[in-house]
């Protein structure tokens, strides 16, 4: 990054302002109105959990600034959370609010003046070595907690780039992520808002508990009656279930169960640590030629590959004997609030209230464990053995309980208190897991159509993070690494790309044996 860059952020960058005016900032806006910042939107403001997310968007079209500019002038910075700071209170509550402000684009819109050498001699590095340089800057706290960073050079995906980096106490990365497609439209209609995928495990960041539907009772029907024990069956183990998964979640948020030191895990600090951004592009048709063979869910299969991928690069890099089985486990967010349509976050973005609009983090945690071991016999074990997690976890309301029970501490102990409990739960954990669907068409964010999505997070303490996103017929897989833990990052991508070959290939010949 030059030279030029560093002064243009200087001022921003070098000290933030002790207090902002709220009753100034809200003359400006004439809006008057101040709205809490959600329980979990406060934990993301802690030291430990200051956490940011970064979404790279690569384009099919080289950059017209003023075409941004005037995009993200009608929709974005015209979103509640876009154009609001956040004000401490210390006279009342000294609780966070959101209050409106004026946007200035200048502030928000960031072009950096590269060197032409870096950009045309290995554009793929320069990008990724960009996108990772976010890691160590932060954000000035005075604006709205946003930025678009504009990579107008050509790379072996795109013939640019896009960089959205947005503090996570803005939203959880499901509705950040509906927000900017309700910023795009549909390339074979231009005046069409895309659609996204409306089943409630596409929509999150994984798999979620499943109540069980009470059955239709005929009183004379031996049938009825069966299906009526079947229920109260699953009720009981719904019930089993989430109180194991809560103890697990106890116990390791207060540490009395913790993950074994591998190689995955990071070391005290790691969240403080500069992170490295590496993706690489997947098949979503081979993924859902795995589903349509095991029978099981896009999820279940990505948890499959990731369980083979870590078995790769873990048996490589230590050297251990295969037969060695071991276990570490992923924190997964869950989206606990219903993200509102596209439609409702364009009215939104163009009338500049929430409309009734729910927005805002409400987040649960679920406890994920990934099976480390070689079946290099049978690949496909991998996935049985996800799908068997995962349908496992859908029977249980660990989620539910984790967010609730954050809620309480925080409302009886305070945000210092919640924020422990969290903190040891992921420092007691090795890695974390996300999985988000995206639009099954080609989209076009302000005439620049989109190529790929690639999301990522920074900012907890995890070494490792795997999001997996997809769009169109492709997926996106991205690691977020501690660099000095993680030097070979791109070997791990190549494990993955690896994994999910072997995986097809094993699904292809189960086909054909049963052909």
């Amino acid at each position: 990054m030059t030279e030029r860059m560093d002064r243009r952020r200087g001022s921003a960058l070098r000290k933030r302002p002790p207090a902002i005016d709220a009753t100034r900032a809200e003359s400006e806006t004439g809006e008057g109105r101040e709205e809490p910042v959600s329980p979990t939107g406060r934990l993301f403001r802690e030291p430990h959990f200051s956490c940011y997310i970064v979404s790279v968007f690569g384009l099919g079209a080289r950059v017209d600034l003023a075409a941004v500019r005037a995009g993200l002038e009608a929709t974005l910075a015209r979103h509640p959370r876009f154009c609001s700071i956040q004000v401490m209170d210390e006279l009342e509550d000294a609780t966070p609010k959101w209050v409106r402000t004026t946007v200035n684009l200048d502030d928000h819109v960031v072009v950096p003046d590269l060197e032409p050498t870096g950009t045309s001699a290995d554009p793929d590095r320069a990008l990724e070595s960009y996108v990772s340089s976010l890691s160590t800057l932060p954000m000035d706290h005075s604006r709205p907690l946003w930025e678009l960073h504009v990579l107008d050079f050509p790379t072996s995906d795109a013939d640019a780039a896009v960089v959205l980096r947005v503090h996570h106490s803005v939203g959880d990365g499901v509705s950040l992520l509906s927000l900017f497609i309700a910023c795009t439209r549909r390339a074979a209609d231009p005046d069409a808002l895309p659609e996204l995928p409306t089943t409630g495990a596409a929509r999150r960041s994984g798999p979620v508990y499943a109540l069980p539907s009470r059955p239709l009772l005929a009183p004379s029907s031996w049938g009825a009656l069966a299906a009526l024990a079947a229920w109260v069956v699953s009720l009981l183990l719904l019930a089993w279930h989430t109180l194991v998964d809560v103890l697990c979640f106890s116990a390791t948020a207060t540490s009395m169960l913790r993950d074994p030191r591998t190689l995955f895990k990071g070391a005290e600090g790691v969240e403080f640590r500069p992170k490295r951004f590496v993706n690489r592009t997947l098949s979503l048709d081979d993924v859902k030629y795995v589903k349509n063979t095991m029978n099981c869910t896009v999820n279940d299969v990505l948890l499959g590959v990731t369980s083979a991928a870590l078995s790769r690069f873990y048996f490589r890099k230590t050297g251990e004997s295969g037969r060695k089985s071991i276990k570490v486990r992923s924190t997964l967010l869950v989206n606990l609030r219903k993200t509102p349509g596209l439609h409702a976050l364009a009215t939104m973005m163009q009338s500049g209230k929430d409309n009734g609009a729910e927005w805002g983090n409400r987040l649960g945690y679920m406890i994920l464990p990934f099976h480390i071991a070689m079946h290099d016999d049978d690949p496909l074990e991998y996935v049985r053995k996800a799908t068997k997690v995962a349908r496992r976890k859908k029977s249980s309301m660990e989620s539910i309980f984790t967010y609730w029970s954050a809620s309480m501490i925080m409302k009886i102990f305070g945000i210092k208190a919640a924020a422990s409990l969290c903190y040891g739960m992921m420092r007691n954990t090795t890695l974390s897991f996300s999985n988000m669907a995206g639009p099954t068409e080609q989209v076009v964010f302000y005439g620049h159509p989109i190529v790929y999505i690639a999301p990522s997070v920074y900012g907890h303490p995890h070494a490792l993070t795997m999001h997996y996103q997809s769009y169109m017929n492709i997926i996106k897989l991205v690691l977020a690494v501690e660099e000095e833990q993680f030097p070979d990052a791109h070997e791990l991508l190549d494990d993955f790309a690896v994994s999910l070959k072997l995986i097809r290939e094993a699904a292809s010949g189960k086909n054909t044996r049963h052909t």
